[in-house]
C-alpha cells in the first residue's frame, strides 16, 4: 500500500482518554483581547473590507450593530503602495487604521545603536492602528514599509470621529473596551491573580482568585468511517496463508488513519492549522524558510517538542542552509533519522498543503497535558474495538452474501494552551 506514510502527528501526540466522547479545556480568563484577522471580498478593483470581518480588530471584537460595522467599512480608502514605499513612520500622529488587503508589511524600529531591527511581518488580513477607534491620539512607534507590492485599506481617524458622533452604541462599546483592558493582568494577557512578596512585618495580604473564561470550549470526538464489504466465500475460503477478511480489514485501518491524520490538520472544526492562535502565526521574512524564519517560530513558546513540515519545506529549508553555509541537525527518532533546529526534530508530513502560489506552513508544538500542550483525543473501549479508539462492527450478510463492517475511527485534537501551538505561514517551497 503505497498511500502509508510515516504519520509523525499520530505518533508523536500524547493521547488522552476521554469520557463520553467530549473534553473541557478550561483557561484562564483572558483579560487583554487579542487581534483577529479582518476578511475581503471581491477581486481586483472590487475588493473591499467584510463588515462584519471588522470583528477582527480588537476594539470591534463582539460589537453588535452590523450597521454600524457597514458604515465603518464603506469609509475605508484604498490605498496602493510599491515595494520599498513607507506606509506608516515612525514619530508620525498615529491618526488611522491601516487594513492589509494583499501582500507583505514589514514593521521596523531603529535599535540601540541605530540598526534597523524588523519587529513583524504583516500580510493579508493583518492590520495595525486599531488604537486610532478608541480616540487616543499617539504616535507611530515604528516604521511599516512596504516588502512587496501592497494593497491595503486606511480608515482616517476623521472618519471614526465623525461616525462616533452618530453612533451612541459604538462609543458606548469602545469605552467599555477601553475599561475592561484597564483590569490588572499578567504579562500573557490573563487576568491577575494578587500576589504580595518581599514585604516585611504584617501588612494586609491580597484576597484574589483564578478566573476562568465563562464558556469553556469543548471539544466533541469526530469520527472518520467507511463500510468494509468482503463476499462470504473469500471469507471462508481464502484464510490461508494469510486471512484475507483480515488483511482487508488492515488496509482499511491503515486509510483510516490516513485521513484522520489529514483531518486533525485540516479539519476547520479541530484541525491544526485552523486553530492556532493569531498571535501564534508568524509570517517568513522572503518567502522561502530560513533558519530565521524557524528561530521566531521557536521563540514564541517553551519547551517545542517538534515541528512539522511538507517535505518539499524541509528541502527548501536545506537549500536555505546550504546558501548560508549553516549545517541542520540530525537525530534519530523512533529510528528514523530526521532533520533538526535548536535540536527540535523537524518531521516530514504531506497532509500539509501546498497552495496554487506554491506557499505553505510550518507547525510547531509543545505536546503534553502537563505542559500545556497540544494533546490527541480518543476513547478506548469501545465496542467491537480493534485498534485503540477504533472498531468494525458486523452489519450481516445481504442477499448476495456479502458481509459488512461498519469500521469507524473516534479521535480530535485540543490545543490548551495558545502559546503551544505555532505556524510559519507562507512558506513557499518553490524557489529559493
Amino acid at each position: 500500500m503505497r498511500a502509508v506514510t510515516p504519520r509523525w502527528l499520530l505518533r508523536e501526540l500524547p493521547w488522552v482518554a476521554t469520557e463520553a466522547g467530549s473534553y473541557r479545556v478550561n483557561r484562564r480568563l483572558t483579560v487583554a483581547v487579542g487581534g483577529g484577522r479582518v476578511a475581503f471580498t471581491g477581486v481586483g478593483d472590487g475588493i473591499r473590507p467584510v463588515p462584519q470581518g471588522l470583528r477582527g480588530l480588537p476594539v470591534l471584537r463582539d460589537f453588535p450593530d452590523d450597521g454600524v460595522l457597514t458604515a465603518l467599512a464603506d469609509r475605508f480608502e484604498r490605498r496602493e503602495y510599491a515595494r520599498g514605499e513607507v506606509v506608516a513612520a515612525a514619530g508620525d500622529p498615529a491618526g488611522a487604521v491601516f487594513l492589509i488587503a494583499h501582500g507583505r508589511v514589514e514593521r521596523a524600529t531603529r535599535g540601540e545603536f541605530g540598526e534597523r531591527a524588523v519587529l513583524d511581518t504583516l500580510a493579508g488580513g493583518d492590520h495595525f492602528g486599531d488604537r486610532v477607534l478608541t480616540g487616543a491620539e499617539e504616535h507611530w512607534e515604528f516604521t511599516a514599509t512596504a516588502a512587496t507590492s501592497v494593497i491595503a485599506f486606511v480608515l482616517p481617524g476623521t472618519a471614526v470621529r465623525r461616525l462616533g458622533s452618530r453612533a451612541d452604541a459604538l462609543r458606548a462599546h469602545v469605552e467599555g473596551v477601553a475599561r475592561g483592558a484597564s483590569r490588572p493582568r499578567n504579562s500573557r494577557g490573563e487576568a491577575d491573580v494578587g500576589i504580595a512578596s518581599g514585604h516585611d512585618g504584617e501588612p494586609d495580604l491580597p484576597a484574589t482568585f483564578v478566573d476562568y473564561e465563562p464558556a469553556p470550549r469543548e471539544y466533541e470526538l469526530e469520527v472518520a468511517q467507511t463500510v468494509l464489504r468482503v463476499h462470504t466465500r473469500v471469507a471462508d475460503l481464502y484464510r490461508g496463508p494469510m486471512d484475507q477478511t483480515g488483511q482487508q480489514l488492515r488496509l482499511t485501518v491503515e486509510a483510516l488513519r490516513e485521513r484522520q491524520e489529514h483531518e486533525m490538520i485540516n479539519n476547520r472544526r479541530i484541525g491544526l492549522l485552523h486553530n492556532a492562535d493569531l498571535g501564534q502565526r508568524v509570517h517568513t521574512r522572503t518567502g522561502p524558510p530560513t533558519p530565521d524564519d524557524l528561530d521566531e517560530l521557536l521563540s514564541r513558546r517553551r519547551r517545542t517538542a517538534f515541528m512539522l513540515a511538507h517535505p518539499r519545506a524541509i528541502a527548501a529549508f536545506h537549500r536555505q542552509c546550504t546558501a548560508r553555509g549553516v549545517r541542520p541537525g540530525v537525530a534519530d527518532v523512533a529510528g528514523t533519522a530526521v532533520t533538526t533546529w535548536r535540536d527540535v526534530p523537524l518531521l516530514p508530513s504531506d497532509k500539509i498543503p501546498i497552495s496554487g502560489r506554491g506557499t505553505t506552513s510550518v507547525l510547531a508544538l509543545r505536546v503534553g497535558e502537563a505542559d500545556g500542550g497540544v494533546v490527541g483525543l480518543h476513547q478506548p473501549g469501545i465496542p467491537d474495538e480493534v485498534r485503540p479508539s477504533l472498531n468494525a462492527r458486523f452489519m450481516g450478510i445481504d442477499e448476495k452474501a456479502i458481509t459488512s463492517y461498519l469500521v469507524s475511527a473516534y479521535y480530535s485534537v485540543a490545543v490548551l494552551v495558545p502559546d503551544a501551538l505555532g505556524v510559519l505561514e507562507d512558506v513557499a517551497v518553490d524557489r529559493c
